[in-house]
């Protein structure tokens, strides 16, 4: 059972590119676990964590809805963005510069096999960053991703989720609005959710946050509510 997590910042990274460089990690993992199976070996699976920026791009989980979409190809030109329809859960979400986006390609046999509790534990990771910020955020009941003043008629949403999974090794994750340019949001219904605001840490402190600061917190917790061993810089 491996725990180490091989932790690389792509910066700011095409989103195709991203994703096809998951699916590789990810391909790669399943690969292993397959020859193990088929030899009897117990060569160990490697656990990956990506950083990334995306340039402004709109993309849209397995079972969205494309009428979520609120732009049509000339006025995502217009607002130099782009479009993808992807192999994650959930509906469309938007990611662009100053948004923090995580995503952990772990082998989940190596920690556990519940896609419920990995689910949780991405969100607890948040909840419990953005506290050290003084923000409270907290689950909304068959929405997945981390919400400020849930049940009440300010409910917004500051950080989106979305995985898949194969053989237990997941891809995606998580995308926390830090410094976000929020105008982006307003093209789409995001998360497929009407009624619904999306904030960022930016707005709600009144200032920019420092977004290096951020990840390390992020890392120490999903470190703590993981048990990894060790974070190994690529």
């Amino acid at each position: 059972m491996n725990r180490k997590i091989l932790l690389s910042d792509l910066a700011n990274k095409d989103y195709k590119e991203t994703w096809d460089f998951q699916s590789e990690l990810l391909q790669g993992i399943v690969n292993v676990k397959i020859s193990n199976r088929r030899t009897n070996l117990q060569e160990p699976t490697k656990n990956y964590f990506l950083f990334v920026e995306h340039p402004h791009v709109y993309t849209l989980g397995k079972s969205g809805d494309l009428s979520n979409l609120l732009l049509n190809k000339k006025q995502l030109a217009e607002k130099n963005a782009t479009f993808y329809k992807i192999n994650r859960g959930g509906d469309i979400t938007y990611h662009g510069p100053g948004q923090i986006v995580g995503y952990p390609i772990l082998d989940l046999e190596n920690f556990f096999t519940d896609i419920h509790k990995y689910l949780r534990f991405l969100e607890e990771t948040i909840i419990l960053t953005i506290a050290e910020y003084g923000l409270k955020g907290t689950r909304s009941d068959g929405e997945t991703g981390v919400w400020l003043d849930v049940g009440t008629p300010f409910a917004r949403k500051i950080c989106a989720m979305g995985i898949r999974s194969s053989r237990w090794v997941t891809m995606h994750g998580f995308a926390l609005n830090a410094n976000v340019n929020l105008g982006y949001f307003d093209h789409i219904i995001p998360c497929g959710i009407r009624g619904k605001a999306v904030t960022s840490m930016e707005v709600e402190l009144g200032r920019k946050v420092d977004l290096e600061e951020v990840k390390q917190k992020i890392l120490k917790h999903f470190k703590t509510l993981f048990e990894v061993d060790e974070f190994l810089k690529q």
